[in-house]
């Protein structure tokens, strides 16, 4: 467990964004480390009536949800039964048009590796309002948390993705 205090209310500071029922947000966890998960998927995890997350999110960071927070595990792992894309995709739809706060929550950021670009188009063709919040993707976190700059006047100037 990650000492954080549930019964704060982060939204509540002016610059975090109020979580609309009916809407889906698609969040990044971030690279693994709770740590670095955002401000803004921390407010969703506070407000949210339900996350949907994947196999690379770190449990400790689901402990951050609202008590009764229904928490549904969308998780793909190679060789292992999972759900397929499109299911997830409609269930995101179905519940957020029975006017949930769905948190769509992926490991680092969701729209790097994390099919998030699929999710946000299904959401637009069904009309579903939704939000895209960045998360620290592994290809930029884990090298600084390795101390190795990805660009560096002396060295580098450029970094390709």
């Amino acid at each position: 467990m990650y000492p954080l205090d549930p019964s704060a209310e982060p939204e509540r500071s002016g610059f975090l964004p109020k979580f609309e029922p009916g809407w889906v947000w698609l969040a990044g966890a971030g690279p693994g480390d709770p740590g670095l998960v955002t401000l803004h998927t921390l407010n969703g995890l506070r407000q949210a009536d339900v996350v949907v997350y994947d196999a690379l999110v770190d449990k400790g960071i689901l402990d951050w949800m609202r008590p009764g927070v229904e928490a549904v595990y969308a998780g793909k792992r190679g060789g292992k039964p999972s759900p397929k894309q499109r299911d997830i995709s409609l269930r995101l739809i179905e519940m957020a048009r029975e006017g949930k706060r769905v948190l769509r929550l992926k490991g680092g950021d969701p729209f790097v590796f994390g099919r998030g670009g699929e999710e946000a188009l299904s959401l637009v063709e069904a009309g579903v309002p939704f939000r895209v919040i960045p998360g620290v993707t592994a290809g930029i976190g884990g090298f600084a948390y390795a101390g190795i700059p990805l660009t560096h006047r002396d060295v580098n100037q450029a970094v390709t993705c």
